[in-house]
């Protein structure tokens, strides 16, 4: 069997197994009210003072076909309620699982040995609808500041979800770039997001991006399509996956993709990925995965609301 097909089946067994021990340590739901203790008992309930909830409330509710501001590395039209927070983790293990024998791969603990791109993200709604992010990883350095503007929320009068994204992002701790080579180097991007939620147990997305001067000293611009979707296999348990092929300007290496299992709890999310690359910013997905290579990694969110 290829080494690839291997990672794919054993990626499958993974969720097979997490998904069932989701659902065989699920919590037993309380038993249904009755109507003794509907009079005993007050119903919450977030709403204003003419009865109806309010904006802030219905941005607070759990959607279960889109739990997460990202797919792998790709952002969603999840909402951010107004001044809230989220914080998200990304780890890229440096061991490329395509490499040696199943026997190498466990001597080194499946690339955990090989070291890792670490990535820290903080991300706040300073408004209603506006999100502020701050992202920063040890891949050269590179600090990514977006601003994010969700300004269609799917319903039944409207078909999707659609985002607005402006970003800039700096190697070198987002020093300057010098006429030298010295400093940093800076890619601009501008991009959208617009998705779909089938009932609450899928959620597809497409996100265009174009990106400037890729890379340093080239005046190379990148725009891609990136693909990628969330599918709820059990009570708390999804599978994800993503795709950014390039479709206009600079495009070196091989297509980026990635893909996923991960489970909610509360307002953690944990997610265990496999990717082709390291990337985690705009204008690194822009410059394709590598050939041939498999990383293993995880994301880790928290929402603080």
């Amino acid at each position: 069997m290829p080494q690839r097909a291997r990672w794919i089946f054993l990626f499958l067994l993974v969720a097979g197994i997490v998904s069932w021990t989701a659902e065989a340590t699920a919590q037993p739901q309380p038993p249904p009210a009755t109507p003794e203790d509907s009079k005993s008992k007050p119903t919450p309930t977030n709403s204003t003072a003419g009865g109806e909830q309010s904006p802030d409330d219905d941005d607070r509710r759990l959607r279960l076909a889109e739990p997460d501001f990202t797919v792998v590395n790709l952002p969603t039209t999840l909402v951010l309620p107004r001044h809230t927070f989220n914080f998200r983790l990304t780890h890229r293990f440096l061991g490329d699982l395509t490499e040696g024998s199943f026997t190498d791969q466990l001597d080194n603990i499946f690339g955990l040995d090989n070291g890792a791109v670490i990535g820290l993200e903080l991300r706040f709604a300073p408004i209603r609808h506006v999100q502020a992010i701050v992202f920063r990883n040890n891949l050269a350095k590179t600090i990514q500041f977006t601003g994010q503007y969700d300004a269609i929320r799917q319903s039944a009068s409207f078909p999707v979800s659609a985002s607005a994204i402006v970003s800039i992002e700096g190697t070198n701790n987002f020093r300057p770039e010098r006429d030298d080579g010295s400093g940093g180097h800076r890619s601009p991007a501008l991009g959208g997001i617009v998705s779909r939620s089938f009932s609450d147990r899928l959620a597809v997305y497409a996100v265009p991006m174009w990106v400037h001067d890729v890379v340093r000293n080239a005046d190379r611009d990148t725009f891609y399509i990136g693909v990628g979707g969330r599918g709820r296999i059990s009570r708390n348990v999804y599978v994800v996956g993503e795709v950014s092929p390039r479709v206009n300007g600079f495009a070196p290496g091989d297509v980026e993709y990635a893909f996923g299992i991960e489970r909610r709890a509360g307002g953690h999310m944990f997610q265990l990925t496999f990717t082709n690359s390291v990337a985690s910013t705009y204008g690194q997905i822009a410059q394709g995965g590598l050939p041939d290579t498999l990383y293993l990694g995880f994301n880790l969110g928290r929402k603080f609301y």
